[in-house]
């Protein structure tokens, strides 16, 4: 199947400039988001053309190799589009990245959650963690225990934030919304309440454990199967591992960032490995059989 042309799949004209690639991003990227379309493998594949047109496209560098060579500038190891995570890209345009998670973009400027009548529960933040593996663990899989620290539930309330017995009034700030609103020009933004975050509810007597959060920050530790032909860079995501929601809010997501050593024999080129090796002038002249290592162990190869 052809692969559709950036230009076209932004919307934009080939001499647009980069305030006009920029605005249609942002627009097509707010259409298209897999939290505004769950579900839709439709809408998910149409994100994922905007993001690496617009990897591409915002690059001065990049955009001059698209415009003269097309999607082949691009191949057999070029720096291009193929290894942008389209939701970094995201929050990188949109300045989400410290806050909780890719729904908590579209509740900060959508609203997220029910317009009247309570307020939305606030998600955890996602995150990101890295784990080391050898060259000889990717190319088998391994299981690797993994420790970090995150807000977990409070256990003394249970996540409620409030004191045994103690009772939850509307908040004032939003009205029991979760929500409020700001006007930017024209523009009306609504945002998470920053008194009650969101939950729409104040509480009269916090829980002493966690001062009313309904969560804490602690150690914990998870094991993680990283499957055989992982490659360097590789993200896994697992999740509800992530910060737990405050007050009873879902928790976010962990990201395992997976890197592979440096190996002393070989070089990895995607499924292949590269050795170098010294053979006698006799050897290479007149062939013969030499042993090569493996990841395996040593195995006998043919000279011709």
């Amino acid at each position: 199947m052809s692969e559709k042309d950036y230009y076209e799949v932004l919307g934009v004209d080939r001499n647009a400039s980069d305030d006009e690639i920029k605005k249609a991003y942002r627009k097509l990227a707010v259409q298209y988001h897999p939290d505004k379309n769950p579900g839709d493998k439709e809408a998910e594949e149409k994100f994922k053309q905007i993001s690496a047109a617009f990897e591409v496209l915002k690059d001065g560098d990049k955009r001059r190799k698209y415009d003269q060579f097309g999607h082949d500038a691009f191949r057999g190891g070029g720096t291009g589009a193929g290894g942008v995570d389209p939701f970094d890209l995201f929050r990188d345009v949109f300045g989400g990245g410290g806050g909780g998670g890719f729904g908590s973009i579209f509740e900060d400027f959508f609203g997220g959650g029910p317009s009247s009548g309570g307020g939305a529960e606030q998600r955890g933040s996602d995150l990101r963690v890295s784990v080391e593996i050898s060259l000889e663990q990717a190319a088998t899989g391994v299981e690797k225990e993994i420790k970090y620290h995150h807000h977990a539930e409070c256990s003394q309330c249970s996540g409620s934030g409030a004191a045994s017995g103690s009772g939850k009034t509307m908040c004032a700030t939003c009205g029991g919304i979760g929500q409020v609103a700001s006007n930017q020009g024209f523009i009306s933004i609504r945002r998470t309440c920053p008194t009650c975050g969101g939950s729409g509810v104040t509480i009269e007597n916090p829980c002493a454990e966690c001062k009313g959060e309904g969560r804490k920050r602690s150690p914990t530790n998870i094991k993680v199967n990283i499957p055989k032909g992982v490659g360097d860079g590789n993200r896994l995501c697992s999740r509800g591992r992530g910060d737990a929601g405050p007050r009873g809010g879902p928790s976010g997501d962990l990201y395992v960032d997976v890197r592979i050593k440096a190996h002393d024999f070989f070089e990895r080129d995607e499924d292949d490995l590269f050795h170098e090796m010294m053979i006698p002038f006799t050897l290479a002249t007149l062939g013969g059989v030499v042993e090569v290592p493996t990841l395996e162990g040593k195995v006998s190869l043919k000279i011709p």
